[in-house]
């Protein structure tokens, strides 16, 4: 089942001579429960691509389809809606709210919404991510690699339709990154989760089953390894 669908994405900043495509004509396509990692180096437009595979932006030109809704066509408040019920986020910077417990930053998405999550999904998230003893921690009383698994924690709460994990292990030494590379492969076989996985790595990029390779805004290879 097909979770992703880009078609013809292009993304172009400013205007005349100062006009700049950072994005053009990204065709892909994700399937249901895939690990995909976003490769390419800095300046090559993955992060642009993962602005509007999240939301945040708008492609100029193309459409994106996630979980059968064109995303571009959402208003800024349907794409706010959209974003924290049906995109997990997670980036290199760990985002959680340091007046709030780890439980309550998890549940953070759902309790903007009102809703409380599905508590045996709850526990299998915070067993998965070996955090169900640190609930009621506050995140300063946390190491980098504990945060982050919080923040993996906080993005999967919704059962979002896909995740993105921009640059996750940026932040981390070698130890606590591939600690949360394997979390991530943890949740995508275990939790059923669609991953995109946005880094400049290829060695961490060869940890995915399906791997896209970015230069110049382009995708310049599309490989599924297994």
């Amino acid at each position: 089942m097909e979770i992703l669908k880009c078609n013809g994405v292009e993304k172009v900043f400013g205007k005349g001579d100062s006009k700049v495509a950072a994005l053009n004509g990204i065709d892909l396509s994700v399937e249901k429960g895939e690990f995909v990692a976003i490769v390419g180096a800095s300046g090559s437009g993955k992060s642009t691509l993962l602005h509007i595979l999240g939301s945040v932006d708008k492609p100029t030109k193309g459409t994106v389809m996630i979980d059968g809704v064109n995303i571009g066509g959402l208003n800024a408040t349907d794409a706010a809606i959209f974003r924290r019920r049906k995109v997990g986020l997670i980036y290199q910077f760990y985002n959680l709210i340091p007046t709030l417990t780890v439980e309550k930053n998890i549940r953070m998405p759902m309790l903007l919404d009102k809703r409380k999550p599905d508590k045996e999904y709850f526990e299998k998230i915070i067993g998965t991510l070996g955090i169900e003893n640190k609930m009621q921690s506050l995140p300063s009383q946390l190491s980098g690699g504990q945060q982050q698994r919080v923040a993996i924690a906080r993005s999967l709460i919704y059962r979002p339709a896909i995740l993105l994990a921009d640059e996750p292990t940026g932040n981390l030494d070698q130890k606590n990154s591939k600690e949360i590379i394997d979390l991530l492969k943890l949740s995508n076989r275990n939790l059923k989760q669609t991953i995109l996985l946005i880094t400049h790595d290829e060695r961490i990029a060869l940890e995915a089953d399906h791997i896209v390779t970015i230069e110049d805004g382009k995708i310049i290879s599309d490989q599924k390894r297994r």
